[in-house]
């Protein structure tokens, strides 16, 4: 009798054992096929509340709510099978208390199967993580340039560009790592504050716009892929999907005028 092996999907744990080792790969996806494309090049798969942005068009990740998140949490857990699957908890879904936060993160765990969720802010959201791991939750902490407080952050800003900047970031980190998060996402935070809060900190830090010395890194795959319109500074393009798509649409578009697509390989015809 054979036995198949079955592929060992990468937990919190194991991604939490890797400061300062080899750097931890992460990108976005709220697909099952883009899940599987990446599944075997990175070693957590966030499911982003940047699918407010990148798939449907809003101006912020506010308005996204948490059945977007378990409905594309869900696809991506069919199209992964390796990548430890991060979710996003959103706007309004943790805030209140941890005991909401607990409701909705079981939630979002139960209906998705997923290995962890992720959720922003610092020092005032450490009684939260705490709340939460202890309670069976594995928590990935976001600190820095926090989409969900642009309304109060006053937009995209960058963080850490003075002394009160900087040491209030530096204390978000400690305190979200004392708390219990197993790892933490630096976003938009200038590069020699990022640095020091990834040697200052025992988890692992996933930069985005933030430092090379970043225990790993993270990138919206949208974005890297050049789909999105719009990007930030910290984002290096590694492929140019959308023109590719357009050259591609456009073929189509012309051929099907032309009366040449369908061809002849593309129809069924009356046996004989």
């Amino acid at each position: 009798m054979s036995v198949v092996a079955q592929t060992r999907r990468l937990t919190a744990i194991d991604i939490g054992s890797r400061k300062g080792g080899t750097p931890i790969v992460s990108l976005t996806a709220y697909h099952a096929h883009t899940a599987a494309i990446m599944d075997s090049y990175v070693d957590f798969i966030l499911v982003g509340d940047s699918l407010g942005m990148v798939m449907h068009g809003l101006e912020s990740t506010v308005p996204v709510t948490l059945d977007m998140m378990i409905l594309q949490g869900l696809a991506v857990m069919r199209g992964s099978k390796r990548a430890l699957v991060v979710v996003d908890m959103p706007f309004g879904s943790y805030e209140e208390s941890p005991q909401a936060a607990f409701r909705s993160a079981s939630r979002i765990m139960k209906e998705t199967g997923c290995g962890a969720i992720k959720m922003e802010g610092g020092v005032h959201m450490a009684e939260t993580v705490s709340f939460l791991t202890k309670r069976g939750i594995p928590v990935m902490g976001h600190i820095g340039l926090t989409p969900q407080s642009i309304n109060t952050m006053g937009g995209f800003k960058v963080q850490g560009k003075n002394d009160e900047s900087a040491a209030a970031v530096m204390a978000d980190a400690k305190a979200i790592a004392e708390a219990g998060a197993f790892a933490i996402v630096v976003e938009g935070v200038i590069e020699p504050v990022a640095r020091d809060i990834t040697r200052a900190v025992a988890v692992p830090t996933i930069g985005i716009g933030a430092s090379p010395d970043c225990d790993g890194q993270i990138l919206v795959l949208e974005d890297m892929l050049g789909l999105s319109p719009r990007v930030p500074k910290f984002v290096k393009k590694f492929g140019n999907l959308g023109g590719m798509i357009e050259e591609a649409i456009s073929a189509y578009a012309d051929e099907v005028k032309a009366r040449t697509f369908p061809s002849p390989e593309q129809v069924y015809t009356k046996k004989a």
